[in-house]
């Protein structure tokens, strides 16, 4: 295993040592947050490394993302629960990631590789960025996060249909 995989199973590993910290301390001291900061960077980090030293594997490139999406869900179910941000909303996130890993999967099985839009990377910074700020234990923090979450979701919604429209080809039921 090469070492921009070692940094992914990292992340992997971070995340039930995120939902248990949360469990214990909820936002105070703001452990889990920051737990949840590392695991985040890393994914930055394994990228980096998986390009700088073409270390692009099938490994990294199906359990990456993977982990990404586990470690964000993960995040916005807990906060869920705790009621910071309405379950709606978070089905939106969740029916989004299923849908479009299931048309990446679908495209990938006829050769075509749909790459990472301009809205799906925006999406992306803004879910981090949010949960970031409602993690942590800072109320103006919290408040201004509640903002970027539902921009969040936005964008959820906008890069969703954008890979949908831009690949409507891969939907082509003869091909399927």
């Amino acid at each position: 295993m090469n070492i921009a995989n070692k940094v992914t199973t990292v992340r992997l590993f971070l995340i039930p040592v995120f939902v248990v910290l949360y469990y214990i301390y909820g936002r105070t001291y703001n452990i889990a947050a920051i737990v949840f900061i590392i695991a985040s960077l890393t994914d930055a980090i394994d990228g980096h490394l998986a390009r700088s030293r073409n270390l692009i594997t099938n490994f990294g490139k199906f359990v990456d993302p993977l982990v990404d999406k586990v470690l964000t869900m993960a995040a916005f179910i807990i906060l869920v629960e705790d009621l910071v941000i309405p379950a709606w909303a978070v089905i939106i996130i969740i029916a989004r990631e299923l849908i479009i890993t299931g048309f990446r999967t679908l495209a990938a099985d006829q050769g075509i590789t749909i790459a990472a839009s301009p809205w799906g990377k925006a999406k992306t910074i803004s879910q981090m960025v949010s949960l970031v700020m409602l993690l942590v234990d800072i109320p103006s923090l919290n408040n201004l996060g509640i903002y970027v979450f539902y921009i969040a979701v936005a964008l959820t919604v906008i890069s969703g249909v954008d890979y949908m429209v831009k690949n409507k080809a891969v939907l082509d039921l003869e091909n399927i």
